[in-house]
C-alpha cells in the first residue's frame, strides 16, 4: 500500500505576494517588548540595540521593562521560546503514520511560518552573529534547545548525549535553512527544497552516527573495568 505524502505544496506566487505576513498583535506588555525588539533588529544591528531603544520603541518605562527581561539577549530568548510554542501548538497528531523526516519536515516547516514576519530581523542577527562569536555561541544554546523540542514533536528521541549530538546537528542544518528562507518568496519554494536537502544530509549523519555508537565502550563498563584494574595494580 502506498503511503500517503503530506508535505504541502506551495501555493501560487501571485497568492502569496498579496500581503507579507504580519505578527501577531501584542496580547501583554511582555509581548510588546519582544514585537519591539525584533522591529529594531530589522532596522539595525543587534550590538547597536540598546535596553533604552527597546523601552522607547515598546513604549514602555524602563522599569516595566526591567520586570519582564534583564538584558536584549533574554529577550530574543524569549522570542524564541515563542515560536517553539507556536510550533508545538500548531500539532495537529495527523502524521502517526508518516516516516521521521517527513515528520520532521512538517514540524521545521511550521517554525518557518512562525518565524515569517521576521524575515529581516533574523537577517540582521545572522550578520551579527557572524562577526560575534559571544552572540553566536548564545544563539547555538538557544537553537540546541529549540530543536529538541522539534524533534521531540516529530516523534524522534532526543534524550541523553546522542539526543544532544542530533539537536546541535539539527540547529546547524537549520541553521543553513534560513539563510535560504530569508531570502526566499512568500511561496518558499526555495526554503523546502533546502530544507529537503538538509534533512536528507542529516540522515545519513545520523545512520553514520548510530554505526558509530555501535563500536563505541559504554562509559560505565570502560570506567568499571578501569576501576577493576587499579585495584589489581594496588593488590600486586
Amino acid at each position: 500500500m502506498a503511503r500517503k505524502t503530506t508535505r504541502r505544496k506551495a501555493p501560487s506566487r501571485s497568492a502569496t505576494r498579496k500581503s507579507a505576513p504580519q505578527r501577531p498583535a501584542p496580547e501583554n506588555t511582555r509581548e510588546k517588548i519582544i514585537g519591539a525588539m525584533m522591529d529594531l533588529l530589522a532596522e539595525k544591528r543587534f550590538e547597536q540595540i540598546g535596553l533604552a531603544d527597546v523601552a522607547a520603541q515598546a513604549d514602555v518605562t524602563l522599569a516595566e521593562l526591567r520586570g519582564e527581561f534583564g538584558s536584549t539577549l533574554s529577550i530574543l530568548a524569549a522570542y524564541t521560546k515563542n515560536i517553539d510554542r507556536a510550533v508545538l501548538s500548531g500539532d495537529d497528531g495527523d502524521m502517526e503514520d508518516e516516516s521521521a523526516r517527513d515528520r520532521l519536515f512538517d514540524v521545521l516547516m511550521r517554525r518557518l511560518d512562525a518565524m515569517s514576519p521576521d524575515r529581516e530581523a533574523l537577517r540582521s542577527l545572522i550578520k551579527s552573529a557572524a562577526r560575534n562569536p559571544p552572540l553566536a555561541l548564545a544563539l547555538n544554546s538557544m537553537a540546541v534547545r529549540s530543536q529538541q523540542w522539534m524533534l521531540t514533536a516529530a516523534g524522534i528521541p532526543c534524550s541523553g548525549p546522542q539526543g544532544m549530538i542530533r539537536a546541535q546537528g539539527l540547529a546547524i542544518l537549520f541553521a543553513r535553512v534560513v539563510r535560504a528562507f530569508i531570502d526566499d518568496d512568500e511561496d518558499n519554494t526555495r526554503t523546502m527544497a533546502e530544507l529537503d536537502r538538509a534533512l536528507a544530509s542529516g540522515e545519513r549523519y545520523v545512520a553514520f552516527l548510530n554505526g558509530l555508537c555501535r563500536f563505541v565502550p559504554k562509559p560505565g563498563r570502560r570506567a568499571h573495568r578501569r576501576y577493576r584494574d587499579d585495584e589489581e595494580a594496588e593488590a600486586a
